[in-house]
């Protein structure tokens, strides 16, 4: 279970019954934020370190405000302003940062490993908010929710996955969670982007050049976020992307009627995504930001908060609130 857990580094290590827990505990979280009052006192008096040194905003946000509506106070780190750029360690930075006496840590790091190196040296949670090209586990997690909300169960879906899958973390924590629940996993970009040596990460991946056979009989269509600055390396022009690997409204017919639509964010509308497609019905996009929040209160719940699995859950008993 859960609890078993020191820290939150990556989807590989974790079994179908931590995923499970981790969804389950997200879901009154979920409610949790169609209340007018959102506060908890359930993490009064902890503080949890944001230490990003790589740029973000969305993951930054929601983990701040996850930890916020929990009751915990944050102390943020951001790389442009701290010490990195005057030539520290990782290391030295993350130990001034645990003298400071906080009872987690939430780190993106442009290197791969760096959470999980950071964590064989504190006693105290570190959770991965991606690093590198290894993984972005709570991304996985908040799409896996907004997956099984939608369609009832993760088991045995058809996921087609868009872009450049070679660089993605996201990529790779999807294809690490959902093929333990039997996903049949097609990957889909420019060649250099979707090299065949990513059909060892999982069992059921395959990978393909052809968007038309990427999408037929798609369960779940999920589009990433392309680097405008890869677009001309090597020699693939956004207009050539467009044409070949845009998902638009007669692309997305391919796939299944009822077939979601993710993307990570944030999106470039016009390139790796029609808007059409972006705004449509079959786009769970604000879905996944909401279930951001929720996967990442129950982590802060239950990793910084030291909560057994069968503690009760705080977002049902409302007699906790902060006022």
């Amino acid at each position: 279970m859960l609890l078993r857990l020191p820290h939150l580094l990556g989807v590989e290590g974790l079994t179908r019954e931590q995923i499970a827990f981790i969804l389950d505990q997200a879901k009154p979280f979920q409610e949790f934020q169609r209340h007018p009052l959102k506060k908890l006192a359930t993490l009064r008096g902890k503080t949890v370190a944001i230490a990003f040194f790589e740029s973000s905003t969305r993951t930054r946000i929601s983990f701040t405000t996850a930890a916020s509506r929990l009751g915990a106070d944050t102390m943020a780190l951001q790389a442009e302003a701290s010490s990195l750029s005057k030539g520290e360690s990782l290391l030295d930075t993350v130990r001034t940062l645990e003298a400071m006496r906080p009872d987690g840590i939430v780190i993106r790091h442009k290197s791969s490993g760096a959470p999980a190196f950071v964590a064989e040296r504190l006693e105290i949670p570190v959770l991965n908010a991606g690093d590198g090209m290894h993984e972005h586990p709570t991304q996985a997690l908040l799409d896996a929710l907004t997956i099984r909300d939608r369609k009832g169960h993760l088991e045995g879906w058809n996921l087609t996955i868009l872009g450049d899958i070679f660089h993605s973390r996201v990529a790779r924590s999807n294809i690490h969670l959902l093929s333990k629940f039997g996903a049949r996993i097609t990957l889909c970009g420019p060649p250099m982007w979707v090299p065949r040596e990513l059909e060892a990460l999982a069992p059921g991946v395959r990978c393909t050049s052809c968007i038309e056979d990427a999408l037929a009989n798609a369960d779940i269509v999920m589009v990433l976020r392309v680097q405008t600055e890869r677009l001309h390396e090597p020699a693939l022009a956004p207009g050539d992307y467009i044409l070949r690997y845009q998902l638009n409204e007669k692309r997305l017919r391919l796939a299944r009627p009822d077939a979601l639509v993710l993307h990570p964010g944030p999106m470039i509308r016009g390139l790796e995504i029609d808007p059409a497609v972006a705004d449509g019905p079959q786009s769970a996009v604000l879905e996944q930001v909401t279930n951001g929040l929720a996967v990442r209160m129950a982590l802060l719940y239950h990793l910084v908060g030291s909560a057994s699995a069968d503690a009760p859950h705080p977002a049902k008993d409302r007699s906790n609130a902060s006022d």
